[in-house]
């Protein structure tokens, strides 16, 4: 008889384990913050393979057959110098062409009139 009690009263806290609060909303979280940390793993670990790509130099791109331009020196200097030979307190707002538009009269004639106020600077 104290078997069976014994037996009864196990599965009797089995189903009430199942039953209770921690396997209903517990469980299911941890396995989610578990779960959900593998995850995030899989993805960062993508970010670093791409990362780890090399870049191909220029002596590496002429054996390939890829031709490079040579690259000028960018300062400041010579920034600023181009910046000053354009007239920036002379513009005018030009509403640009659409996909849909052909024959834009007014973007055209304004296109024109830059180019002809870029000669006139040159």
């Amino acid at each position: 008889m104290s078997f069976l009690f014994y037996l009864r009263s196990c599965v009797g806290m089995g189903s009430r384990f199942l039953k209770g609060k921690f396997m209903r909303f517990g469980a299911p979280f941890l396995v989610l913050v578990v779960g959900g940390s593998f995850g995030l793993k899989e993805f960062s670990q993508i970010r670093y393979d791409f990362r780890n790509r090399k870049n191909i130099t220029k002596e590496d791109a002429e054996k390939l057959g890829i031709p490079m331009k040579p690259q000028a020196e960018v300062t400041l200097e010579t920034e600023y110098k181009k910046i000053t030979k354009i007239d920036t307190s002379n513009w005018e707002n030009i509403r640009g062409p659409r996909p849909w538009e052909d024959g834009n009269k007014l973007y055209e004639e304004a296109v024109q009139r830059g180019k002809q106020n870029t000669d006139k600077a040159s």
